[in-house]
C-alpha cells in the first residue's frame, strides 16, 4: 500500500508492505526508492512488516530545496510520527544508513534496534558517477544500456516520462545530497544506544573492513558486525544472506 504525508508543504511517499508483523522502518540509499525493499519485505514476512520511505527527492516524494543532514533526519522523524506505531526497529542502506543512525542517536527513545547497511561513521562520497547518469533515454532498454553495469541497482528508479525514460531522482539534487552526506559523523554513531547491526559487503567500495571494525569498537552499546560476500548494495547482491542476518538480529535484540 502506498501512503503519503506532508512535511513543510512537501509531499513524502512511502510503501507499507503490510502484514501482521512488527513494524520495521526502511530507508533506501541514493539512486533508489522505497520499492527497493520489496524482496526484503517478502523475506521477513509475516514476522516483520516493512514500511519504507521514499526519501526527499526520490521515488514518488517531492523534490526539496535542501538535502542537508538535519533535513533528512527531520523527514524520518515526521515519517515515524505519521505512522503512529510507537518505538520501532529501523534499517538503512548507505544514505539511509546515515539517516537511520543519526535518527537513532537523536531520538533514542524511539528506536528499539538499528540496522546499518554498508556505510561508515565518516563518509567520503564521490559523485562523479552521478554526473554521468543520463537524464533521458528513448526507451527503457536504452536507459539501462546508458546506465551500464549499475542498471540492476537503479532499475527500481526507472520511470517513463513525456520525454521518454528517465530516473525518479534529479541528478543535480543527488549531487547536492551526496555532498551534504560527506563528513565526520562519529558523534552521532557513538551516541546510538539501541542494539545495532552493521552489515558490510566484503567487496564494497564505500565501507572498508577496518572502518567497519572500528565502528563496532567505538559503538557505546550492543553492536555486532556481519560481513557478507557482496558489494556496496548488500541487500541486492546477497539477498538471502542479508535477510537471514536481519532476521537473526531482530529476533535476538
Amino acid at each position: 500500500m502506498r501512503g503519503y504525508f506532508a512535511v513543510e508543504g512537501r509531499r513524502l511517499s512511502y510503501l507499507d508492505f503490510g502484514g501482521p508483523g512488527t513494524p520495521l522502518l526502511a530507508l533506501h540509499g541514493h539512486y533508489n526508492e522505497a520499492s527497493a525493499w520489496a524482496p526484503l519485505a517478502e523475506a521477513l514476512a509475516p514476522q516483520w512488516r516493512v514500511i519504507a520511505l521514499d526519501q526527499r527527492g526520490h521515488g514518488e516524494s517531492d523534490r526539496a530545496e535542501r538535502y542537508e543532514r538535519d533535513d533528512y533526519v527531520a523527514d524520518v522523524a515526521a515519517f515515524h510520527q505519521h505512522l503512529a506505531v510507537g518505538p520501532v526497529a529501523i534499517l538503512g542502506h548507505s544514505l539511509g544508513g546515515v539517516n537511520a543512525y543519526q535518527y537513532a542517536a537523536r531520538h533514542t527513545d524511539q528506536v528499539t534496534a538499528l540496522i546499518v547497511e554498508d556505510i561508515g561513521a565518516v563518509v567520503e562520497c564521490d559523485w562523479a558517477f552521478t554526473t554521468t547518469l543520463p537524464r533521458h533515454a528513448p526507451t527503457r532498454e536504452a536507459l539501462a544500456s546508458a546506465v551500464g553495469t549499475a542498471a540492476p541497482y537503479l532499475a527500481c528508479s526507472f520511470r517513463q516520462t513525456e520525454n521518454g525514460w528517465g530516473l525518479s531522482f534529479d541528478i543535480d539534487d543527488t549531487v547536492a545530497s551526496q555532498q551534504a552526506l560527506n563528513g565526520d559523523h562519529w558523534k552521532d554513531w557513538a551516541s546510538v544506544s539501541s542494539p545495532t547491526l552493521l552489515i558490510h559487503g566484503t567487496r564494497s567500495d564505500e565501507l572498508t573492513a577496518a572502518h567497519a571494525r572500528d565502528m563496532i569498537t567505538r559503538h557505546t552499546g550492543q553492536a555486532r558486525l556481519v560481513e557478507l560476500p557482496a558489494g556496496h548494495v548488500v541487500h541486492h547482491d546477497a539477498p538471502v544472506q542479508f535477510a537471514a542476518a536481519v532476521r537473526a538480529f531482530l529476533g535476538s535484540s
